[in-house]
């Protein structure tokens, strides 16, 4: 990632407690039994609904002291939605999660597909005709805004990308194997109906590097992430971050 890129205004060290081993690479991010100033929820909600002037929903999955993946999305996107306002899994958001398999903390951008057909007991989870999954596939099309983002990202600066169901029929790309735009929309589109799926653009950062760094700078990375991946999730929103 380009790390001479500034983000957002940067929050004073000095009111950061969040600490590197609070990014476990055996149980999750920690958000439990932590004092408000060290909490990253609170403080990339803050800084998020600060930077762009818009309020922020945020989202987790996991449960208990440490959790697994905790997304952001912007209310007023959700709010436009006149099918979907009340359903976060229809919106582009911003993540930060924990791969504890390869050891890797994860932080970019997401905009999740759901089901096309869904178990009964998940009706909420099921694609509508106004979810911003939608506009992500009108926005994959070879030599379009779409694909110059995602070039900047993955050739310049070091992102990856996850695209399709998340169990096998899927596309990973970095700098190494970067894909057509022809190949990238089949991926997208061709996973399979009763299967979650979706599209991830995000910047890795090894267990290492993670330990190796202060609360304070891995919190100033996080932001620098989601401002770099902000025009890739502007072509999928009804709004437009600033």
């Amino acid at each position: 990632m380009d790390k001479t890129r500034r983000t957002f205004a940067p929050v004073p060290a000095a009111a950061i407690g969040f600490r590197p081993e609070f990014l476990d690479f055996k149980r999750g991010i920690r958000v439990g039994n932590l004092k408000d100033n060290e909490r990253i929820t609170r403080i990339l909600k803050l800084a998020l609904e600060s930077g762009y002037g818009q309020t922020f929903v945020t989202e987790r999955w996991g449960r208990g002291v440490f959790w697994q993946w905790i997304g952001y999305l912007p209310r007023a996107n959700r709010d436009a939605m006149p099918m979907s306002s009340k359903v976060s899994f229809g919106c582009s958001k911003f993540f930060i999660s924990m791969d504890t398999e390869d050891r890797l903390f994860e932080c970019g951008m997401q905009v999740e597909r759901g089901y096309i057909k869904a178990p009964r007991e998940f009706p909420q989870c099921e694609l509508a005709p106004d979810w911003d999954w939608h506009r992500l596939l009108r926005q994959v099309k070879p030599g379009g805004q779409m694909e110059c983002e995602l070039r900047r990202l993955i050739l310049r600066e070091g992102f990856r990308l996850h695209a399709g169901n998340w169990e096998d029929q899927f596309i990973q790309a970095s700098k190494k194997d970067f894909p057509t735009m022809t190949r990238l929309r089949q991926a997208l589109k061709s996973a399979p109906a009763t299967n979650w799926a979706g599209f991830q653009v995000y910047y890795a950062f090894p267990e290492g590097e993670v330990l190796g760094s202060t609360g304070s700078d891995l919190v100033d990375a996080m932001l620098a992430v989601f401002r770099a991946v902000t025009p890739v999730m502007n072509l999928c929103m009804n709004i437009r971050l600033l």
